[in-house]
């Protein structure tokens, strides 16, 4: 499982990583009892369900389902395998994992998202040095002054330039021997038509690398000098980077949110170093895309108040517009900043500064006041006016699924411009009837450990858990296995897990006991040697339980188990008795097997 990472430095990062510690990077999570909760930041939710254990080092949504410990938080959340997940703890730890020094091509060994951070940082240094340092890209560097971008803004965000040339990127790691073929799937470079040879992406641009939240390079966005098309051009989406998930500056921006307990969405690579220029460092960008909902689930692990801005233009309007419903259904504390027409943050801040802006993000409007706003600053309020905003507005009141939320907006817009509420709810059903794609209620990847096992896992009593009496006394039991060890003994001793009934509590029971001969410690160490994602997420389950065991209970447990699972049986052989003698022979059979598998079972 750990690759070539030994077993005891995984054990030692696995217990300097705090979970709550490395969680909160991107939750907001809240003191409850023993527990911390926030919301989810692996489906969308208005009410916190996702639970931090401290004392377990573990993590468990009740709202989703998943869980796991520290090593499958970073896994699930950035898409890592366990190898990198590891690393990058490591590295938050300060602990050193011995590596040789390996070539490129000995590094095939390594996953394709390592192997692209590398590249992806060389070619970052590449850019950057060219502007700095040579005189090709004394061009970008005029560029950059011209936009009063200052030195110190350039090295915070490494920003770089790519000369005009087809092939200088492409050129340069042919010299340091690295294969193009692995180049070529950052997106740095493209292979020509005839699959003769590769050319460089970025050609005459500055550029901006864009990095996740362990500062990695995990891709770029370029600018052109002048007014060519496209003006911006950013990398492809790839195992390491795409753009409706990612947002530019959170590496930089997420303690001032957090601090501050806002942000600021623009929608520009310049928007976000004018802020930080300015000293309004608590600023995000998208890439070019609409604000999506994996975006509003990173930023809101680090601030409660969302500040929109968007360019005055029609444009920006309607960029506006299509993220709004979204906010409002997710019950988001989110505002909308106007600028005056024909600025946008860049712009704005350079000629009037921060202050100016601050006092404008003072007036900053409400999301459904922004839309009523533009709408009738559009249409007007005369007869055909009025028609039209409702018009406008009945695609928005349309993707709204809570009835109360519903029921809200459509009052406010009644008020301002004064038509009936049925008359709009009525306009509003129509939209509101038509067909729409399923949404994914789940918003990350699995993945695929040891699936014969899962595939075998997921066959075993398919039930669910909670089913039927027996299954509850199961679950109850493997639940005070997990969470209370030192009642495995007994549970060895009277061979308790042989008549259990569901075969997926039965395998984590056997797994706790033979862990528990490895001196296995705790929770988190348990999960790594689970078999697939279905196991470790019941263990997660069963483990985060706010349970209070002690011996007593324990054994009140275990007798009341033994009770139930007698007049199972005793009951099992009254039937086999009744069907001999009234001669049922079908029945007998049937019954005489299910006595069978239960024997089985047991021995």
């Amino acid at each position: 499982m750990a690759g070539h990472i030994p077993e005891d430095k995984i054990s030692e990062i696995r217990k300097a990583a705090d979970i709550v510690e490395v969680i909160s990077d991107v939750v907001l999570l809240k003191k409850a009892g023993r527990n911390y909760i926030g919301l989810c930041p692996f489906h969308s939710e208005k009410t916190p369900s996702f639970t931090v254990s401290p004392e377990k080092q573990i993590f468990h949504c009740f709202g989703c389902g998943t869980g796991g410990n520290v090593f499958t938080f970073l896994m699930k959340q950035e898409g890592l395998s366990f190898p990198e997940a590891a690393r990058a703890l490591a590295r938050r730890c300060g602990i050193t994992i011995a590596e040789k020094e390996m070539s490129f091509e000995q590094e095939g060994r390594i996953s394709e998202k390592e192997e692209l951070v590398k590249i992806n940082r060389a070619a970052m240094s590449f850019f950057h040095n060219l502007l700095l340092k040579s005189p090709e890209g004394e061009k970008g560097l005029s560029y950059l002054q011209k936009r009063r971008i200052s030195k110190e803004t350039i090295e915070c965000f490494q920003l770089g330039y790519a000369p005009p040339k087809w092939d200088s990127l492409t050129t340069f790691f042919q010299k340091k021997k690295i294969p193009l073929t692995r180049v070529e799937k950052s997106g740095l470079i493209i292979q020509r038509g005839n699959k003769n040879g590769y050319y460089d992406r970025f050609r005459d641009r500055i550029l901006f690398p864009i990095f996740d939240l362990r500062d990695q390079v995990v891709g770029f966005g370029g600018r052109v000098l002048d007014d060519s098309l496209p003006k911006y051009l950013n990398s492809p989406d790839s195992p390491l980077f795409n753009k409706g998930r990612t947002l530019y500056g959170l590496n930089l921006s997420r303690s001032d949110c957090r601090q501050i307990g806002s942000v600021y969405i623009v929608e520009g690579y310049f928007d976000v170093l004018a802020l930080h220029q300015h000293g309004i460092k608590n600023a995000v960008a998208t890439l070019g895309t609409a604000f999506t909902a994996d975006h509003l689930r990173a930023i809101k692990g680090y601030a409660g108040r969302l500040n929109l801005v968007f360019d005055s233009d029609e444009a920006g309007i309607k960029s506006a517009e299509r993220s709004i419903a979204m906010f409002i259904e997710s019950n988001s504390d989110a505002r909308i900043i106007v600028l005056p027409e024909g600025y946008d943050p860049d712009t704005f801040l350079f000629e009037f500064g921060a202050d100016a802006f601050l006092k404008i993000s003072g007036r900053a409007l409400g999301l459904l006041t922004f839309l009523i706003h533009a709408s009738i600053k559009k249409h007007g309020l005369t007869i055909e006016g009025k028609m039209r905003i409702v018009s406008d507005l009945n695609g928005f009141l349309g993707t709204i699924h809570d009835p109360v939320v519903r029921s809200l907006c459509i009052k406010e817009i009644s008020e301002r411009i004064d038509v009936d509420e049925s008359a709009i709810l009525e306009k509003v059903r129509e939209i509101s009837s038509k067909p729409s794609a399923a949404k994914n209620p789940g918003g990350y990847r699995k993945s695929a450990l040891d699936t014969s096992f899962e595939s075998e896992f997921r066959k075993t009593n398919d039930a669910a858990v909670p089913g039927g009496k027996e299954n509850r006394l199961e679950k109850q039991i493997v639940a005070m296995m997990v969470q209370f060890p030192e009642i495995l003994p007994e549970i060895r001793k009277r061979h308790l897990l042989d008549g259990f009934e569901n075969g997926k509590l039965k395998a984590i029971g056997e797994l706790v006991l033979e862990l528990c001969d490895n001196a296995c410690q705790g929770v988190s160490d348990m999960l790594a040697f689970a078999r697939c994602d279905e196991q470790r997420e019941m263990i997660v389950q069963l483990a985060i339980q706010e349970d209070v065991w002690d011996l007593n209970g324990c054994f009140r447990l275990i007798s009341q188990y033994e009770l139930s699972r007698s007049r199972r049986e005793n009951s099992l052989l009254e039937k086999i008795r009744t069907a001999e003698k009234d001669g049922d022979d079908d029945l007998l059979l049937e019954l005489l097997r299910k006595k069978q598998e239960i024997a089985k079972k047991r021995y």
